[in-house]
């Protein structure tokens, strides 16, 4: 029996997605070639990436006045990058700082422009997401991490302000309904909640682009690959087919609606364990809880490894925490089912049976 796959990404994919591109290995689309290495420019891939971003569209309600791209170099080449092409030398931007990701967004656009911290968790170890913080309104753009999975919160709901945002949405997009309207520019690594490591979604208002009076290099444009329709360089091929086949996954499911309805119920039910189990107890707080990455720990240390190993005799894998927190983090992307959250809950209650 395959494991459980609670690692944080490279994360699990569904069944389905991953019967239909093993195949496309060895034969895409009939022609006897692998997906591996057909050319780019091919019919048969160009209707790959159409599709790709026609699902990006009617999954997210995105309309004609976003691009929508697949790009490389994962969500750390969009730290800079966005401020690369949003924001101008003597204009500033908003970071709210919740852990790890944000803070090195933040290392990243600070070459570009004025940045302010505008907010930050860190000195409660970033046990959770800041609130009632100032937002000034001359900010050309606030940055958020919607998701944080080293540390296990999220973002539920948007902060009060005019100001657009510019989020990373790498570990829970397409695992919630989003006001898309609030946004300049969202970008995701696929590792996560989409598809294999390789490419990274981009949405991006149009209007903000080609404004910044800054020589910006060709591959590092946004307008490049805009224009190109993300195919001016070679495009990771086989993660965007994977991550095609994921949308398409997701459609069949019910969509993002029904994902999120979904991800409601897993999470509910894993932390209602926590909270319940004497011998755990969860890391993040309540009301800023991740229903993608939950992070808890045992209140005893000694018992740590013998629950990663009890854990993996029972097929679940991936749980230890982030290397900088300790502890387990539990990552149910939109593609862990119901029974893999169901097998954890059963082998905490066994495990605290067994140290009772």
């Amino acid at each position: 029996m395959k494991p459980y796959n609670f690692f944080a990404g490279p994360a699990i994919l569904a069944e389905e997605v991953l019967k239909t591109a093993e195949k496309a290995v060895n034969n895409f689309e009939g022609m006897n070639l692998s997906v591996l290495e057909i050319s780019h420019r091919s019919n048969q891939f160009v209707s790959v990436m159409d599709e790709a971003e026609q699902l990006v569209r009617e999954l997210l309600h995105v309309g004609e006045e976003y691009s929508v791209l697949f790009l490389t170099g994962g969500a750390s080449s969009q730290f800079y990058m966005t401020a690369m092409n949003l924001l101008g030398d003597k204009e500033k931007a908003g970071y709210l700082n919740t852990g790890a990701w944000s803070k090195k967004a933040i290392v990243e656009a600070n070459k570009f422009g004025e940045i302010v911290e505008v907010a930050s968790s860190k000195n409660e170890g970033f046990n959770n997401i800041p609130k009632g913080y100032a937002i000034d309104n001359d900010l050309k753009y606030l940055h958020l991490t919607s998701n944080n999975t080293i540390f296990g919160t999220e973002i539920h709901k948007l902060p009060e302000t005019s100001v657009p945002i510019v989020a990373d949405m790498s570990s829970n997009i397409f695992s919630r309904a989003i006001e898309l309207d609030r946004y300049d520019l969202i970008y995701a690594g696929a590792q996560k909640n989409l598809g294999p490591a390789g490419t990274t979604l981009v949405i991006v208002k149009k209007s903000k682009l080609n404004r910044i009076e800054r020589d910006i290099p060709s591959m590092l444009n946004y307008q490049t690959h805009v224009d190109k329709q993300s195919s001016f360089n070679t495009p990771p091929v086989y993660p965007i087919y994977v991550s095609m086949l994921t949308l398409r996954w997701i459609k069949k499911n019910g969509g993002v609606a029904a994902m999120e309805a979904r991800n409601i119920k897993k999470a509910q039910a894993l932390y209602a364990e926590i909270d319940r189990n004497g011998l755990f107890e969860g890391t993040a707080k309540k009301e800023d809880r991740s229903r993608m990455n939950v992070c808890f720990v045992c209140k005893n240390k000694e018992l740590e490894n013998d629950f990663l190993n009890y854990a993996e005799s029972k097929n679940l894998v991936g749980l230890k925490g982030h290397r900088s927190v300790g502890g387990f983090r539990a990552s149910i992307y939109n593609a862990m089912p119901d029974s893999g959250v169901d097998a954890l809950i059963k082998a905490m209650e066994e495990f605290e049976q067994r140290n009772a």
